[in-house]
């Protein structure tokens, strides 16, 4: 399993290609290898899957978290003076959960000049089972309008192609298959390939990338009922 190595690593995403997952997993496996990290909840476009919403079980984890806005109850940036910390604390490694669409990445901007000091990776998660990413094309598209938007290099690509709790090991593999081409396509690397923990065995030797296990948090609001509060309970608000 592949973990981030740069001080930052920014996760962005279209909606439903399951960013923020990635970008919650990514950063509670860093925090159990025992490294110092915080993840940054920059996403001020979609309220259902806000990662700050399971803050407090990721400090349980010891992972310190950073809202935008007021504790996440707005819907327009405000910025905290603590955010800045992510970029003058050399010793602490942060995960940025980037808006979920082209927009959501000109937040960014705000940063540009803290991230020109900073070695920082950013990463594009695809899921070919949306369709905003569904196809070569639409994959440069919005690839190329999150940079501009972003005003930053995007440096790697993520592949969580996934149909939710439909998805099966078969799934993965084409999506595999895919992102490879995507990859190639965009000249960036393949950073892993996602899929849940329970698919390692099945998958073991048939994927081009870096398996990377996920265990889900992200649970819908009206799913709670049916899952317990999944991993996660809801923040109390």
């Amino acid at each position: 399993m592949i973990l981030a190595d740069k001080q930052i690593t920014i996760i962005s995403g279209h909606y439903g290609t399951g960013k923020t997952e990635f970008a919650v997993n990514l950063a509670i496996a860093m925090a159990q290898k025992g490294r110092d990290i915080s993840l940054v909840d920059l996403d001020i476009i979609n309220p259902y899957f806000r990662s700050f919403e399971r803050r407090r079980e990721l400090e349980k984890n010891k992972i310190t978290v950073y809202v935008t806005s007021n504790e996440g109850l707005a819907d327009t940036p405000s910025l905290p003076s603590s955010i800045m910390s992510v970029f003058t604390n050399k010793d602490q490694q942060s995960v940025i959960d980037l808006g979920g669409d082209p927009a959501g990445a000109r937040i960014l901007g705000y940063y540009r000049p803290q991230l020109e000091e900073t070695d920082f990776d950013f990463w594009f998660v695809i899921n070919q089972n949306r369709p905003e990413t569904s196809t070569l094309e639409n994959v440069v598209h919005y690839f190329e309008r999150t940079q501009t938007m972003s005003g930053q290099k995007i440096t790697g690509l993520v592949n969580n192609t996934h149909l939710g709790r439909e998805t099966t090991a078969e799934d993965i593999i084409k999506g595999d298959v895919f992102a490879v081409e995507a990859a190639k396509k965009l000249g960036l690397p393949l950073i892993c390939t996602t899929g849940e923990r329970k698919f390692r065995k099945e998958l073991e030797g048939k994927l081009a990338g870096s398996f990377f296990p996920l265990d889900i948090y992200m649970i819908k609001p009206w799913e709670l009922s049916e899952k317990e509060g999944g991993k996660f309970t809801w923040l109390d608000m």
